[in-house]
């Protein structure tokens, strides 16, 4: 063989395994959207339960978010967690869904008889990783975690649960409240899901913002072709009896 043969080989199989090393790193195997049959699941697990559905006969009262039950990773996060995800395209790999995520959430709500009356979390942005590590250090810059360390949701209406929230029955309600995010607080009508199981509150749910709304410029870099401006927050919170 050439000695320039050699070299075209050289620089095709150096191709094959970048490439390959590219879709390994960056192909699109994000993890699950938010789900209340798999959060409940989880929950029953946790616990030990054989009774899919515990209710204690009333929901009534104040709960704190339960930073201690399950544990947090992408793609099984069992415990309570906010994140977002959003649609990009890459250069040569095509479309991919870009997940972050963080366990590092607190909050708190109250109930009186069968009403939400008051609903707030803060999410720690500067903890926010994704399912792709070479992704992490962008977001932050994007996000300007270092000057806007938290996002926020507050509840800024009551919202009827019904009679069958303190059963044990799954709960699908849309609730209004305040978002704020890089500085920014915008209104938001975030539809959720919600079920008591096992004495813990478990709620999911998820909305779209946009970042132009935001002031988030989306993260760049040479792979990325496009950033799509609409993200969609998701989260996953157990609630527990103070």
């Amino acid at each position: 063989m050439s000695k320039k043969s050699v070299v075209v080989v050289v620089i095709v199989v150096a191709v094959v395994v970048v490439g390959g090393a590219l879709w390994w790193f960056l192909r699109d195997d994000a993890p699950e959207q938010v789900n209340l049959s798999t959060a409940t699941e989880q929950v029953e697990a946790a616990n030990g339960s054989v009774d899919p559905v515990s209710g204690t006969g009333s929901v009534d009262g104040a709960w704190t978010l339960d930073t201690e039950t399950g544990t947090f990773d992408f793609q099984s996060a069992t415990g309570s967690f906010a994140g977002f995800r959003v649609e990009e395209e890459l250069a040569n790999i095509g479309s991919t869904t870009a997940v972050g995520r963080t366990g590092e959430v607190t909050g708190s709500l109250t109930i009186a008889g069968d009403e939400l009356t008051a609903a707030e979390f803060t999410v720690d942005m500067t903890s926010i990783t994704t399912d792709e590590a070479r992704r992490d250090n962008r977001v932050q810059l994007a996000l300007e975690t270092q000057q806007f360390p938290a996002a926020t949701f507050t509840l800024t209406e009551p919202v009827t649960l019904g009679p069958g929230a303190a059963a044990g029955s799954p709960v699908s309600v849309t609730v209004k409240g305040e978002f704020t995010a890089h500085g920014v607080t915008r209104p938001v009508q975030v539809p959720i899901e919600a079920q008591l199981v096992d004495g813990t509150i478990v709620v999911v749910g998820a909305f779209d913002i946009a970042f132009t709304d935001y002031n988030v410029v989306p993260p760049s870099a040479p792979i990325v072709l496009s950033v799509a401006d609409i993200a969609t927050v998701e989260f996953q919170l157990l609630f527990v009896r103070n």
